[in-house]
């Protein structure tokens, strides 16, 4: 269990390696995904083959015929390697393994197909062998981390470093690299025991005289390793701290990968259950229809069996969102009735303080109760208006929005695009949005409203994550803790509108928060005192350059057109 950028790699190369040149015998490198396993191979493997004295020549050349080399195969003098993906059940049947290395465990998916827990696929194929090798390596995750699991039954071993000043070994923890106050890039380490700082000299000597100490007795004869970014030469404890407190103050979403990336640790997630009522005693006045700070709205609609019921939400460039209208519409969905007067309150506009009138820019329609066809149909009417059909869809690991799906329903043959999104995520996001207590970046705000009520509130937090084991597997799911929560669900669909305003919301946000401020004269927005870098790398602002392709026997074409 090891923090990022640690040697991971550079340690499945060097087994790899060893094995090729001292130790011959099958083996299988079991990556994340089938193109994560051909990016290993083309760059890292194929170099090391080619450029290490002893290992030159053990693989023929691929371009050879029947070499036996290829991305996903390579053969050897007394051993074979095959490189496979966690997602790809095929790839990992067949072949008997001696010697099993897995790269990133936390990232594979919880079933290989439907054939079921990939570790446990790929071990299957190792039990021929009295001298069997199983490595797992990964950065953990959340409290569902796979390598978390295999390090806690493990020997549970660390590594112990020497003070330079008073002798004394100990394990580099977080809470003992300090710095004075507002001064987080002066940080060092302090010594647990004489209470000296270290300078980064001090920090290296140390990690060059450490050794490893088993923490934990066990009869499995499984050793484990855990190291974290404190240890190594690469990292700066004062850029470490600034990043820390960063991470810290934009919430959740960025801490949970400093911790797991950087100490190596994984990250309780508090969105268990929060207090209604202590969330109602935050809802603030707002003069018109929305605070300064929003400058776009998306809407939700969920369909129940006697009724819709909608909600807008205004969001702010820091993905601050506040509800800003809610309606409930009683009638049958199996009925074009309620469905028209849908469309009125989708027309509705806005006023934001400064004066222009907004309207919804997406709204996500849920079409996945017993009035399909009916749902598919208002969103194919209203395709211009940017009414998007989605569905939810249990279970983690599935980000929020998925690419759509084309479906044709119902007699008229209704086509339509249709989204499906990962609730699971979008509930843990919007309870640890919850939880923050101070506005600012992606804090969530409550209008005094008539409809913003008791109801309302209990309706948000009407569900609990629960934790489960199911075959030695760790489980977690929301359920429900009253009948209602139509509110979550429409905060979850509100979230997925924010995605499908375009692959680059986030510039989306930005550039209309900056027109606003023209609008107004003044600066509208203040940032706040970290500005939280984005979740996701944005799309690139220009367009790709696309070259010209030539044709045998033709002038030049342009994607394929004269």
């Amino acid at each position: 269990m090891l923090s990022a950028q640690s040697g991971k790699t550079e340690i499945v190369n060097n087994i790899v390696g060893f094995h090729v040149d001292q130790d011959p015998a099958p083996m299988l490198v079991l990556q994340p995904t089938l193109e994560m396993g051909d990016a290993w191979s083309k760059d890292r493997l194929a170099p090391m083959l080619r450029d290490t004295p002893a290992l030159r020549g053990r693989v023929k050349d691929p371009r050879a015929r029947d070499s036996g080399n290829t991305v996903r195969h390579k053969v050897f003098p007394g051993g074979h390697l095959t490189i496979a993906g966690a997602n790809s059940a095929a790839s990992l049947a067949m072949r008997p393994i001696r010697v099993l290395i897995c790269d990133e465990v936390d990232r594979y998916p919880r079933s290989a197909g439907t054939q079921g827990d990939p570790l446990a696929l790929a071990a299957r194929r190792t039990a021929n062998f009295w001298n069997r090798k199983k490595l797992y390596f990964s950065t953990p995750t959340d409290s569902l981390s796979r390598i978390n699991q295999l390090y806690i039954e493990s020997d549970q071993r660390r590594y112990s470093v020497p003070c330079e000043h008073c002798g004394a070994f100990q394990f580099l923890e977080w809470k003992r690299v300090i710095w004075p106050f507002n001064e987080p890039w002066n940080a060092a380490y302090h010594c647990e025991h004489c209470g000296t700082a270290w300078s980064e000299g001090d920090r290296l000597k140390a990690v060059r005289r450490g050794q490893w100490v088993a923490t934990r007795k066990t009869n499995n004869k499984r050793a484990g390793f855990h190291l974290n970014a404190l240890y190594s030469p690469w990292a700066n404890l004062g850029a470490l701290a600034v990043e820390f407190l960063e991470a810290k103050a934009a919430g959740p979403e960025k801490l949970q990968p400093w911790i797991n990336t950087v100490l190596a640790e994984i990250f309780e997630d508090e969105a268990e259950q929060i207090d209604a009522e202590i969330l109602m005693e935050r809802r603030e006045p707002v003069a018109g229809d929305m605070p300064p700070w929003a400058c776009i709205v998306t809407g939700a609609v969920d369909v129940q069996d006697d009724r819709l019921e909608y909600t807008a939400t205004a969001w702010g460039r820091d993905e601050q969102m506040i509800p800003v209208d809610r309606e409930v519409l009683d009638g049958d969905p199996g009925g074009r009735d309620v469905w028209d007067d849908l469309e009125q309150v989708l027309n509705r506009t806005y006023r934001h303080p400064h004066g222009p009138q907004l309207r919804a820019h997406t709204i996500t329609v849920d079409t996945g109760g017993h009035f399909t066809t009916e749902a598919y149909a208002f969103c194919q009417r209203n395709r211009r208006r940017r009414v998007v059909a989605i569905k939810g869809m249990p279970g983690a690991g599935r980000p929020i929005v998925s690419a759509p799906t084309r479906k044709t329903q119902g007699r008229d043959k209704i086509k339509i695009a249709l989204y499906t999104v990962g609730t699971h995520e979008a509930k843990r996001i919007i309870f640890n949005r919850l939880r923050l207590q101070n506005p600012g970046p992606r804090y969530l705000h409550f209008p005094k409203t008539e409809w913003c009520d008791e109801e309302f509130f209990h309706q948000l937090t009407a569900e609990k994550l629960e934790t489960s084991y199911h075959r030695g597997v760790k489980i977690q799911r929301w359920v429900p803790t009253r009948p209602r929560n139509e509110i979550l669900d429409l905060y979850v669909y509100n979230l997925a509108a924010l995605h499908l305003i375009g692959k680059n919301w986030r510039r989306v946000l930005r550039d209309a928060a900056d027109r606003l401020e023209q609008v107004a004269g003044v600066e509208t927005y203040q940032p706040p005192a970290v500005e939280p870098e984005p979740e996701e790398a944005p799309e690139p602002e220009s367009e790709p350059i696309v070259r010209p392709r030539r044709r045998k026997g033709r002038r030049y074409a342009l994607n394929g057109r004269g």
